[in-house]
């Protein structure tokens, strides 16, 4: 360990200890210094030794040092009546006053302003007075007064750097409560999308089954191999749908690695999404326009969500027969915007007041005008293209049924809250 390193050390522990303890040690240490200035006088003087009264007045500029971190004005008050009052008393004045020093650097360090310079042009003025009295030469002048501005000095230099220290300790507090209230928020919009996940692959993967399994019964007899196929697609589907969730439900588990983890589904995956409807019994056709380009990974999610999203309330509400999927990658200012539409009841079953036949309106509220948990239906459609930056709209097509636009962004946009 170097002698830095051990002075480090040293410093610490004593500013760790007991702070009663540190001041009656350096007020015991003050006093002694100070009778032993008349005790032993410098070569040349004449000292005629301690006195009762003189020690009395040693003790009164030590003893309060006890108390000057806990009462540091009353503490300065006491020392700074004794030390000039000692030194006029004896003969020979004392060489140095130490207590009157503490208390200079103890008034910097810990008094508010107007008490610091209240007492360091006090004592500045008191000393230049008690030394003219006591016919001091031109070298103790500049001595006493020159110990008294570097005490303070010294005291002002300590509490800059404990407020500096305060005001970093402060800082990393608050960073670490704002890293922890981040760490917070992404939980909870990371929460918040595998609940949208979980609640589209269930939404769709339960809608199918719905209607092959109410298909089933119904061709079981006339067409046995018609029903074979309903209940197949009834299987798959549910394979698919436990396949997806456990996916998302790896996103939770700690101890698995990032990058063992199955990727989101994209827009490549969109076929096997219309092919997997089309089993159902509705005619779904899908279309792209324009040349594929690479897009943001939360646009290739959102773009797959949305057409589930769009053919699931297809199944459960339109009553529809086919349905079509329009992917144009030539939208305009680059957007990728996305067309799912329906044969279905669009102007009766959605009629201009935006109120479907099943009592949901078009905006995912109900006929009564009470909206549906946020994330579901129509609603949780647009809540996924305005995660990535892009918007969509959904409401009765011109020529009959039920129209779904997205328009979504084919660059990484800053999305604001």
């Amino acid at each position: 360990m170097t002698l830095s390193a051990r002075w480090e050390s040293r410093l610490r522990r004593l500013r760790g200890a007991n702070p009663y303890v540190v001041d009656t040690a350096l007020a015991a240490f003050i006093l002694v210094l100070a009778c032993a200035q008349y005790i032993l006088p410098d070569e040349g003087k004449d000292g005629g030794g301690l006195t009762v009264w003189g020690f009395l007045l040693a003790a009164g500029t030590a003893v309060p040092l006890v108390w000057r971190r806990r009462a540091p004005e009353a503490c300065s008050y006491v020392v700074s009546f004794c030390t000039p009052v000692m030194a006029i008393y004896h003969d020979p004045p004392p060489e140095v006053t130490y207590g009157g020093l503490v208390v200079l650097y103890t008034v910097a360090a810990l008094t508010p302003p107007w008490h610091r310079r209240f007492m360091l042009s006090g004592w500045l003025g008191v000393s230049t007075v008690t030394l003219f009295a006591l016919d001091a030469d031109t070298l103790e002048y500049a001595f006493t007064l020159l110990s008294y501005v570097t005490a303070y000095a010294f005291g002002t230099l300590g509490r800059v750097q404990r407020a500096y220290t305060a005001a970093v300790e402060d800082r990393a507090r608050r960073l670490e409560r704002q890293r922890a209230n981040e760490v917070a928020q992404a939980a909870a919009r990371e929460r918040a999308r595998i609940a949208g996940d979980m609640h589209d692959i269930l939404a769709h993967a339960v809608s199918l089954m719905v209607v092959q399994a109410e298909a089933g019964p119904v061709v079981v007899r006339s067409d046995p191999a018609r029903a074979e196929a309903a209940f197949d697609a009834i299987a798959d589907t549910g394979r698919d749908a436990m396949a997806q969730l456990r996916r998302i439900l790896g996103v939770l588990k700690q101890e698995q690695r990032g990058d063992l983890r199955t990727p989101q589904p994209t827009i490549a995956a969109l076929p096997d999404l219309v092919a997997q409807v089309g089993a159902a019994g509705l005619r779904v056709s899908f279309t792209t326009e324009g040349a594929p380009r690479p897009v943001p990974p939360d646009t290739e999610v959102a773009a797959y969500r949305v057409v589930q999203e769009a053919l699931t309330n297809t199944l459960k509400h339109a009553r529809a027969d086919s349905a079509r999927v329009v992917i144009d990658w030539a939208g305009a200012a680059g957007e990728l915007v996305i067309t799912v539409t329906d044969d279905g009841r669009g102007p009766d079953g959605v009629g201009s007041d935006g109120v479907g036949s099943d009592g949901a309106g078009a905006d995912g509220a109900g006929a009564d005008g009470a909206e549906r948990p946020g994330g579901h239906g129509l609603i949780g459609l647009r809540e996924r293209a305005a995660a990535c930056g892009g918007t969509a709209e959904a409401g009765p097509a011109p020529g009959g049924g039920f129209r779904v636009v997205a328009h979504l962004p084919t660059a990484p946009v800053e999305v604001t809250a």
